[in-house]
């Protein structure tokens, strides 16, 4: 049976100096990859920039476009100029509070809402966001939520008199009212419970006076049944009328009667 011995490995009979040089080609040639990849990669890293800024720069545009023709009151075309706006710049926080501005002249409150809370969102230490939040909740009829805000306003911008004297003042003092309001409503719905339950009187059906009035009813009934009236019309048209009496019956004459009673 022949025997098998271990097979030599192919790169021991490749000579010592062959190998060297085959390495140093490999190191160069990854040298050149890597920088290939480095210059694809600033390359790449460079357009993205070039983009970003390109969008900024349209987005201005777009946000000083819609706030001219918001000043000349063309509201709709002003909230299609940002909207374009946030398409390229969405984290842009002015863009919602501007557009929660215009909405509100516009009267649409839930809209304003929602995007006055976008731009919170974005920027949070932004105090004009926060008042215009403010403003649209009490649009909406959310005076306490209304407070929060001016007071979350003040906050950033302590020095703010417009937030001070005019939006939280004026939010408060609605809030008063709603209270007041709210507190006469509560009373006059507990008076009306009251009302309704109040006991019956508790009248007493035995007392003189009642069993007197109910005699004297009694004998005014018999006297009606005791004596009858009746109309009586005769043949040739006379109309009389005429008491019946149990005791009696019968009538004037022997005449044809009509009776009505």
């Amino acid at each position: 049976m022949a025997s098998f011995g271990w097979k030599r490995k192919i790169g021991e009979k490749v000579s010592k100096a062959t190998s060297q040089q085959f390495e140093a080609e490999a190191a160069d040639e990854k040298d050149l990859a890597d920088d290939d990849d480095a210059t694809w990669v600033h390359a790449t890293k460079r357009r993205k920039e070039i983009l970003l800024e390109d969008c900024v720069k349209k987005s201005k545009e777009l946000k000083d476009e819609g706030a001219d023709l918001a000043e000349n009151r063309r509201y709709r075309e002003a909230i299609l100029k940002w909207d374009e706006a946030l398409q390229l710049t969405p984290e842009d926080a002015t863009l919602y509070e501007m557009k929660s501005q215009v909405l509100m002249s516009l009267h649409e409150m839930f809209p304003a809402v929602h995007a006055a809370e976008m731009a919170v969102q974005r920027n949070p230490r932004s105090w004009d966001a926060w008042q215009t939040l403010g403003r649209a909740q009490l649009g909406l009829g959310e005076i306490a939520l209304a407070i929060r805000s001016f007071q979350v306003s003040l906050h950033i911008f302590p020095m703010n008199p417009e937030v001070w004297k005019e939006d939280l003042s004026w939010a408060r003092k609605l809030h008063e009212q709603q209270k007041a309001t709210k507190t006469e409503s509560v009373q006059a719905l507990l008076k009306q419970k009251e009302l309704a339950q109040e006991p019956i009187p508790d009248y007493d059906f035995e007392s003189d006076e009642i069993v007197a009035v109910c005699a004297a009813i009694a004998e005014k009934e018999k006297a009606l049944a005791a004596a009858k009236t009746v109309v009586i019309v005769s043949a040739s048209g006379a109309v009389e009328t005429v008491t019946e009496k149990d005791n009696c019956p019968t009538t004037p004459d022997e005449t044809l009667f009509i009776r009505a009673r």
